[in-house]
């Protein structure tokens, strides 16, 4: 059997970079096993398969190149936006199932956001094992923390450890031990690390950043929106932004760089975040054929 994976680069800025992510539309007779081995050939940071739901207008399962995730920014807009150009989702709301429960989906114009939850903190304070260990994995020193900032854990679905560092050529000096980032991430059920200051390439951004996910064979991730939502709500709750839009910036500061941009929407109640949106534009860049009968020896039982 032959399954078309189309590669799609989600959060593009402009024209350019963005983040890409496998899409396999009408995947409901692929098991799971044959979706890791197809996501471990692709090689991407997150594939999707796109199957029938009873629940929802579609059902996704995302895929990194070691295991299955609940949520993926990246790959939920590149789903839907390949879906909208297959005339499949039309402009306006829709919804997807995951494994983790039902979210709901915007399409409005060019561009594809998704739901995400009010956001959780656990703060580490300097006392706490975890800081140094924080530290310790990105290879810095307390003196590049932002001034009264903690690494502090946020989840909003999934959960990161956002890390406030003092300016951009601290975040772009980061050399990460990705094995320590692991462990860490291990412990504290982490995707990853989201590592940003408050100063970006291009002016009226909120924030650029830079991701590790070694837990999930990602070394370095050009665009997370899953990581962007959390990120916003902390600049918001902790930074005292109080624009309800953000856009974040992340894949300028990697090597070799891939600028991406993803915007997000906090739904606020009396300054209180209920909910948000993270989203962005997305461009179709090419078809992949796996051929998957190797594969599918391979995950024989």
């Amino acid at each position: 059997m032959q399954v078309k994976v189309q590669v799609v680069n989600a959060f593009v800025d402009g024209a350019q970079g963005g983040n890409p992510a496998g899409v396999v539309v009408d995947a409901d007779l692929l098991s799971h096993a044959l979706r890791q081995a197809i996501a471990t050939r692709v090689g991407f940071s997150e594939t999707a398969f796109v199957s029938r739901s009873e629940q929802a207008a579609f059902r996704l399962e995302f895929f990194t190149p070691n295991r299955q995730v609940a949520h993926c920014g990246h790959a939920t807009v590149a789903t839907f936006s390949l879906l909208r150009q297959l005339g499949r989702v039309s402009e306006g709301w829709t919804n997807k199932e995951t494994i983790e429960g039902n979210r709901d989906i915007l399409i409005a114009a060019d561009q594809v956001f998704m739901e995400q939850r009010a956001p959780a903190y656990r703060d580490f304070p300097a006392d706490s094992a975890e800081y140094a260990e924080v530290l310790a994995g990105l290879g810095i020193g307390a003196e590049l923390l932002v001034e009264g900032m903690h690494p502090t854990r946020v989840d909003t679905g999934v959960a990161f450890m956002l890390v406030a560092l003092r300016d951009e050529d601290a975040v772009r000096a980061i050399r990460p031990d990705l094995a320590a980032i692991e462990r860490l991430s291990d412990s504290l059920d982490l995707v990853g690390f989201y590592v940003f200051s408050r100063q970006t390439q291009q002016p009226g951004r909120a924030a650029g950043a830079r991701m590790f996910a070694p837990r999930y064979g990602i070394p370095e991730e050009a665009a997370t929106g899953m990581a962007a939502g959390p990120l916003a709500c902390f600049l918001h709750d902790r930074f005292g932004i109080a624009d309800a839009h953000l856009s974040i910036e992340q894949g300028w500061l990697m090597q070799p760089a891939s600028p991406s941009l993803i915007r997000v929407e906090l739904d606020l109640h009396e300054g209180r975040i209920q909910r948000l949106m993270a989203g962005g534009r997305a461009a179709i860049a090419e078809t992949l054929v796996i051929d998957t009968a190797d594969l599918e020896a391979s995950v024989a039982p």
